[in-house]
Order: structure tokens, then C-alpha cells, then sequence
């Protein structure tokens, strides 16, 4: 398991974020007044009577002290008078006055013994006095920067008051994504989003699909619509075509032929590590004698040299036809070491046999942006292990050599920006969980992201809700894994504090789910056909807007983006035709709120819409819509919601001005460019959750966008605030830009 990557390899710049779907987040109510600053409490200090009553208990305390002192002194005076008037001899007054005083003395000892113990406890309670001072200092000035920190944070909670959209983009900040759970529409809808997010700055985004669904269906119309065609293997019918692993070294390949052995079952020569590590070491030497080009044909027929006779010419075998008789008879002195080596060479030979054609027919094409692996429906479950396994074997053993530049349209290298690569392997739980961890090994060294889609909540997958490098998805359950996956979601970090009511599911949601998850899950016909099938609407290598459709292309301007999610994907068609139910609640629909509240418990997981993702992010789980489809709303952005709330507030916070009309880009704004905060008034059901009341009639707004000059009686509430609606759906258009580093960030 990858270790987790430092903060500044982590963290992904604007560019290269890769976005796992939106989040709807209410319109923020206004923040109030700014937070009043700390004042200093009342200094504590001794008072006289406290003093007064240390001072009295004292003279309680020390009372019969005093007294017998006072008779001491008495008996002192009489013992002379006593002598004087001759009742008494000298000696004996004497002596009782030397009594009297040995005596008083330790009496008076104890009496200054305790003057002193009150002086003491007096300065000491000053000293306590002064130190709670000094705290109270301290506290006030951790309050004052509390205070600086919370006034910072209001400027930019009324900042994003007056300019927030609806739905914001959840981004994986972690460098591996794990998906469990899901339907064939939720996966599409997960791979599409995915797919905008690498299209959008031209990156690279590979795709390994084992499900042997049509998933990639959606990926591939947008694809083609943004004018870059994806290059798609189907395996094992284009096993031929395929050039994955077979330009990389002798010990690469190696290593990936023994994970294939490996996966396609027990050799019967070993079990574990131990056969794989045979079968590598079997290959190697084939590959020394053979040559580390030698293609897998090659490697079959020096398996089936060491299974024939050595005066057995095999000439009817295609196989050893490729071998010279002197490569045969190197083969057999350089691996025939043991009697098992027979019996382990004829399990290889079968296990590797279905490769043989690996890159035969290859046409050395270009480079592709869009890069689909897939298998076959009808090859099954065990033969979709064997291939997958070769194709993420192939691509861990690639992200381990150093990415070379590339050309584009012949001209200069271009620079790839960091974290722009995306692996994404739908149905990982039929890959050995050795190779899962392998890939992941390896793209953690390479900063390449890699996205793992489980369907069965199997123990691989759940054990990484636990890991600080990756970012645990849920999507609906089926069958009676939602148990399991429940106590996983619920004891992962940050979900033990969670509220019941954080996780909010918006109407929206549920209906796009509805409406596009049958036609997207298919109705029983070939994936393959209906993704060939796709070429129909583009009968020519120009998109309709005249681009050529390549085989990569630069980063695509946000608008047209959105443009072709919704033209190409029924994602975005759907969500067209269903934006009505992104409207805030009105008094017309009886009070319907547009969210309603949604568990963590396993009926809820079951519940879940097809499109509906559960993040469980560091700072606690987020409910988001993985629709692409979002995007083309006015009301949707690519900023997070951590973006939002960290924008760098200006000077003139708090000036009068505009109110929430600034979410379409249509505030008043000052010199620097900035919009106007101003207090809203209160919530009504036409504007819900605090929005600001009050926008001017279009009649009143000039060609201009100003309000023209008042040459009559004005109109009832003159509003200068209505202007020509401004397009916000990738973000604020009138904030100004972050801080460089912010933008690191």
C-alpha cells in the first residue's frame, strides 16, 4: 500500500485538479455583524476586607497565645513584688521570673512564626493575582488574533454571500480515488466527469474497463465532440493491435508474463510468490537466449523447446518454426535445470497462450490522449482477471520510466503540468489485490492519479477507507454488502463526528438518475456495437463545428466545455430538460424544500440515486451528484467549496452596494473591482435562506447596462441594480484572482 504523499506533491493546482462530481451547497445566510472586538475584563485584586479577614482569623487563631503571655508577664512582676515585700526568697523570684521568660520565650517564637505564615499567604495571593494577570493578558491577545481570524472569515463568508453558486466541484486531492459500489450508470456518470476534468487542460486519462459493460459510452461521445479520438482495445478480439508492454525491457516483461501466470492460476509448481518468481525467473533466461525483443510467440515456442525432444525436429509447430535449432539448443542448456522445469514450462505455455498474438499487427500509431482498455462481455469473469491484469501490470511497469517529451503538431516538446495523468480501472475486484497495490506503488512515484471502481464491497477495497493517500467513494449498494460497507464508511476518519442531518440530497439528483440511468445502463444490446455505433454522427474526421477530431488536443476553454458536455452526453441533455428542479423553494410549491436529509446506514447506501456519491473526504463526508451534466448549469462552478470560503476578502468589505444578484455577475462594484456588501433583508418564501430582496425591471436597464438618466417620475422602487445577467457557471467571473499562494494551494 502506497505511503502517503507529502503536502507538496499532494496537492493538485487549478489545472490539473480531477473533479469526482458537485456538491449542492445552500445560499449562504448572511453572516450579521462583524464580530466585536475583545475587551480586557476587570483586573482582580486583594481587597481590604479579605486582607482584614486573613488578619482577624489570625488574631483568633493566636488568642490563648497572647493570653498566656499576658499571665506570663504577670507571674514575671509579681515574683519580685513578691520579694520586695519579703514573702519570697531572692532565689526563688528569681528563678520564677527565669521561668516565666523560658517560657514566653517559644510562645512568642510561635506568635512571630505565625505573623510571618499570614505575610506569606499575603504575597502570595498577590503573586496569584499577578499570574492570573498575565493569563488573562495572554488570553485576551489569543482572542484578539481569534477575532482577527473570525472578522478575516466574515469578510469572506459576505464576499461569497453576495457571489455563490449552487453547486460546487468536489476535487480528489489524494492521489488514488477507491470506488465502491455503483451501477453502470453511475459509473459512466463518474468516468464522464472524470474525462472533463482531464479533457479540460489537455491530460492524459487512460481507462482500464473490466466489466465488460458500456460504461466508456458517454466518455467517448464527449470525447470525439471536444475534437479528440479515443483510441479503445477490446480484448482479446485487439490483442493484435496492442502495443501495451511490448517495447519495455527484458525484466519488465518478465515481470508482467509471471503476474499474468500468476493470475490465471496456480501453476502446479509453486503457489504464492514463490511460482511467480519461478515463472519470472524461467522467462528471463528465455528472454537472454531469445533476445529482449523477442515477441510472446517466440517465448511459447522456447517453452515448447524445453517440452520437446532434443531429436525431435517439430517442424508441423509454428511456434518452434521461430527458433533456429541452435536457439532451441541454447534454450534447453540454459533452462532445463530440474525435473520440474518440464511441468512448469508447460503450465506457462498454457497459461501465456492467449498473449500470442500481443502486438502483431500493431500500426505504430501516435500518441492518444484517450486511451480505453476493455474486455469483452463474453469472455467472463476469470478471462477478464488474465486480461486486466496484463493491461495494469503493463501500465505499472510504464509509469515506472521516466515520461519522455512529446511533440505536438511537430512543433516544440510540450510540458506536461504536474498530477494531469489519470489511470482509472473500472471492476478492480477481479485483479489480483498484488497488482492493485503495485499500480498504485507506482503511480504514487510518478504522480500519476489512479481511480479504482470496486462493484463488490470486497476486503481490499474497504481496508483503504482507513489510508490518509486515498479518498474513499461510495456509490449505491446492492446485495448484502451494504452491511459491510456501512461499518466501513462509519469508522472512517472523520465520520465519527458527523451530524445526521450534514448530508443533504438535492431533487436534482434523483431525477437526472431516473431519467438517464436505462438508457445509459443499455437494454441488453453489444456495448461494443453501441459504441461503434457512435461514429454515425460523425461521418467525417471534422467535428459540426469544423474542428479535426486528433488523437490529442490542447486544454479546451471552459464555456466549450460545457457547450459540448451538454450537445454530446444524455447526461447533459437530461439535465437540461430537468434544470427547473435546481430552483429554490417557493411559496407556489407548497413549501417543497429542494434537499432532503440522507444517512449513513446501510438502508440509506441501498437508497442511494445512481448518480448520488458518497465522499468521505478528510474533513468528514460529502454527499455529490457525480452527473457531468451539472456543469452546464448557470448555477454550478469548478471551484470548491474550500475555494469559496478562503477568497481573499478586499479593504472595502462591508461598503454599501449590491445584494445577491452578484451569483450571475450583476453587482455594482468599486474601484478595484470588487462587488459591494451590503446587509440583506430578511428571508421571504419567494427568496429563501436569506437572499437579498429587490432587482429592477429589464425595461430600466439601457444598451449599456446602465440605468438610464430619471427624466420623470421615477418607477416604484428604482433599482440600480438590474443588469444584463452575466453566464457564472464556472465560477465567480467578477471575483478578482487569488494570491499566488492560494493558487499553490
Amino acid at each position: 500500500m502506497p505511503n502517503p504523499r507529502s503536502g507538496g506533491a499532494s496537492h493538485r493546482g487549478e489545472a490539473g485538479r480531477t473533479y469526482v462530481g458537485w456538491r449542492h451547497t445552500v445560499l449562504l445566510p448572511h453572516p450579521g455583524p462583524a464580530p466585536r472586538r475583545p475587551a480586557p475584563t476587570d483586573a482582580e485584586t486583594l481587597s481590604e476586607e479579605w486582607i482584614a479577614a486573613q488578619r482577624h482569623g489570625e488574631a483568633q487563631t493566636n488568642r490563648p497565645l497572647y493570653f498566656a503571655l499576658a499571665g506570663l508577664a504577670l507571674f514575671a512582676l509579681l515574683f519580685p513584688l513578691l520579694w520586695t515585700l519579703r514573702i519570697l526568697p531572692g532565689s526563688f523570684a528569681l528563678g520564677g521570673v527565669f521561668a516565666c521568660a523560658a517560657i514566653a520565650a517559644p510562645v512568642s517564637f510561635a506568635l512571630l512564626q505565625s505573623r510571618r505564615v499570614v505575610a506569606e499567604r499575603l504575597e502570595r495571593a498577590r503573586e496569584r493575582l499577578a499570574a492570573e494577570r498575565e493569563e488573562r493578558d495572554r488570553a485576551l491577545h489569543e482572542r484578539q488574533r481569534e477575532h482577527a481570524r473570525r472578522y478575516t472569515e466574515w469578510q469572506a463568508a459576505a464576499r461569497a454571500y453576495e457571489a455563490q453558486p449552487l453547486w460546487y466541484g468536489v476535487t480528489a486531492d489524494a492521489g488514488t480515488v477507491v470506488v465502491v459500489g455503483g451501477d453502470e450508470a453511475g459509473w459512466s456518470a463518474l468516468l464522464t466527469t472524470i474525462g472533463v476534468s482531464r479533457l479540460r487542460e489537455g491530460g492524459d486519462l487512460t481507462v482500464v474497463d473490466l466489466t465488460g459493460r458500456s460504461v466508456v459510452r458517454e466518455l467517448v461521445r464527449l470525447a470525439r465532440r471536444c475534437a479528440v479520438a479515443p483510441r479503445r482495445w477490446v480484448l482479446p478480439a485487439d490483442l493484435p493491435r496492442m502495443t501495451l508492454g511490448t517495447n519495455l525491457d527484458a525484466g519488465q516483461r518478465a515481470r508482467i508474463l509471471s503476474a499474468v501466470a500468476a493470475a490465471s492460476g496456480d501453476t502446479g509448481t509453486g503457489t504464492g510468490t514463490d511460482g511467480a518468481d519461478a515463472d519470472e525467473t524461467l522467462l528471463l533466461r528465455l528472454l537472454e537466449v531469445l533476445g529482449p525483443r523477442a515477441g510472446i510467440a517466440e517465448l511459447i515456442g522456447g517453452l515448447r523447446a524445453l517440452l520437446t525432444p532434443e531429436d525431435d525436429a517439430a517442424e508441423d509447430d509454428p511456434a518452434l518454426a521461430l527458433l533456429t535449432p541452435a536457439q532451441r539448443v541454447r534454450v534447453r542448456e540454459r533452462c532445463a535445470d530440474g525435473p520440474a522445469i518440464r511441468r512448469r514450462a508447460w503450465e506457462l505455455e498454457r497459461r501465456l497462450s492467449p498473449f500470442e498474438a500481443v502486438g502483431t499487427r500493431a500500426d505504430g500509431a501516435e500518441y492518444a490522449q484517450v486511451k480505453i482498455i476493455s474486455t469483452d462481455r463474453a469472455s467472463g469473469r476469470a478471462a477478464a482477471r488474465v486480461y486486466g491484469t496484463y493491461a495494469v501490470s503493463a501500465l505499472s511497469e510504464l509509469l515506472e520510466v521516466p515520461e519522455e517529451p512529446r511533440t505536438v503538431g511537430g512543433g516544440r516538446a510540450r510540458a506536461r503540468p504536474e498530477r494531469t495523468r489519470t489511470v482509472v480501472v473500472c471492476g478492480a475486484e477481479t485483479l489480483p489485490p498484488g497488482e492493485v497495490d503495485q499500480v498504485l506503488a507506482a503511480a504514487a512515484d510518478s504522480g500519476v492519479e489512479v481511480v479504482l471502481m470496486f462493484r463488490a464491497a470486497t476486503p481490499a477495497a474497504l481496508a483503504r477507507f482507513s489510508d490518509p493517500a486515498c479518498l474513499p467513494v461510495v456509490m449505491r449498494q446492492g446485495g448484502g454488502s451494504a452491511e459491510a460497507v456501512a461499518r466501513a464508511v462509519a469508522a472512517a476518519p472523520g465520520v465519527a463526528g458527523h451530524g445526521p442531518d450534514g448530508l443533504r440530497l438535492h431533487r436534482l439528483t434523483e431525477v437526472v438518475g431516473e431519467a438517464v440511468g436505462d438508457p445509459v445502463a443499455g437494454s441488453g444490446e453489444d456495448p461494443d456495437a453501441e459504441v461503434e455505433a457512435d461514429d454515425r454522427f460523425f461521418p467525417s474526421p471534422h467535428t459540426e463545428s469544423g474542428a479535426v477530431i486528433r488523437n490529442a488536443a490542447a486544454a479546451l476553454a471552459p464555456l466549450d466545455l460545457v457547450r459540448h458536455v451538454r450537445s454530446a452526453t444524455a447526461w447533459g441533455r437530461a439535465t437540461a430538460q430537468a434544470a427547473e428542479a435546481d430552483a429554490p423553494a417557493t411559496a407556489g410549491d407548497g413549501g417543497a424544500r429542494p434537499v432532503r436529509t440522507w444517512g449513513l446506514d446501510a438502508g440509506s447506501l441501498r437508497g442511494l440515486p445512481s448518480t448520488a456519491a458518497l465522499v468521505l473526504t478528510a474533513d468528514g463526508p460529502v454527499l455529490a451528484d457525480t452527473n457531468p451534466g451539472i456543469l452546464t448549469l448557470s448555477t454550478a462552478t469548478l471551484a470548491t467549496v474550500d475555494d469559496s470560503r478562503n477568497t481573499a476578502a478586499g479593504p472595502d468589505v462591508g461598503d454599501g452596494g449590491t445584494a445577491a444578484g452578484n451569483r450571475a455577475g450583476s453587482g455594482r462594484r468599486t474601484a478595484g473591482g470588487r462587488p459591494r456588501i451590503v446587509a440583506p433583508g430578511p428571508a421571504t418564501p419567494d427568496t429563501p435562506d436569506g437572499a437579498a430582496l429587490g432587482s429592477g425591471s429589464p425595461e430600466q436597464v439601457g444598451p449599456d447596462g446602465q440605468m438610464p438618466p430619471n427624466l420623470g417620475p421615477p418607477p416604484e422602487r428604482l433599482d440600480w441594480r438590474s443588469r444584463p445577467k452575466v453566464d457564472n457557471r464556472l465560477g465567480p467571473t467578477h471575483r478578482p484572482p487569488p494570491p499566488r499562494s492560494e493558487r499553490r494551494r
